[in-house]
């Protein structure tokens, strides 16, 4: 099947290569994408900067893809790969316990995998992470607040064998008159819409390790 994939940067990208990149990024090397070219110009903006939309298009059959965003994983998968790459304050007992507990059950085996499909963890998100370690925000709230918006959904390319499919389409400019502001105005609703309290049926990060709670618990879907 093919798909379109778009990547959002200070430059056009005709030829991404593999072994590039951050190493620190969410999932570590790649080259990371989206399915939506709107989002792709909001993450190649700045403030004072405009950028350029590169689009592509990937056979993904055969290919195999890691979808953190399925019903087969949910959301402590997700950090459970962060943890291979980004760094997280774990000063509090509480953040500390957390890791353990997630690298303990919901580890992720992805050193075989083409591709990734999963959360962007930006400032907003990872602050978001942070608090849920911490016990600061609830499950179901942290749960909201990744899946109530695409704009922070990613595709990433993993390996030589998905870096031989892509295909480049193409490119656009990225305006930071109308991408920047977009971006801005969706992440102060996002800001004001999380409540860190949890209702009747949900619960934090503690209750899920003092009860040991594992991946094929329904309350985590």
């Amino acid at each position: 099947m093919d798909k379109k994939i778009y990547h959002g940067g200070i430059r056009i990208v005709i030829s991404p290569a593999f072994g590039t990149g951050q190493q620190y990024n969410d999932f570590g090397l790649g080259f990371y994408c989206t399915e939506y070219p709107q989002y792709a110009a909001e993450w190649a903006v700045g403030s004072g900067r405009n950028g350029f939309v590169s689009s592509y298009s990937i056979d993904t059959d055969g290919l195999r893809i890691i979808n953190l965003c399925s019903s087969q994983y949910n959301l402590l998968h997700w950090l459970g790969l962060l943890f291979n790459y980004r760094e997280f304050d774990l000063s509090s007992d509480t953040a500390y316990k957390s890791r353990e507990y997630i690298n303990k059950y919901y580890s992720v085996d992805h050193q075989a995998c083409d591709c990734i499909i999963g959360y962007r963890a930006d400032n907003r998100c990872f602050m978001f992470a942070q608090d849920f370690l911490d016990s600061k925000l609830s499950y179901m709230s942290f749960r909201n607040a990744l899946i109530s918006d695409d704009s922070n959904r990613q595709f990433v390319l993993k390996s030589n064998r998905a870096f031989d499919r892509i295909i480049f389409n193409g490119y656009k400019p990225a305006l930071r008159d109308v991408s920047y502001p977009a971006r801005r105005s969706r992440e102060i609703r996002y800001m004001k819409s999380i409540k860190p309290t949890a209702g009747s049926n949900d619960f934090f990060i503690t209750d899920l390790i003092e009860e040991e709670v594992r991946p094929y618990d329904v309350r985590l879907r």
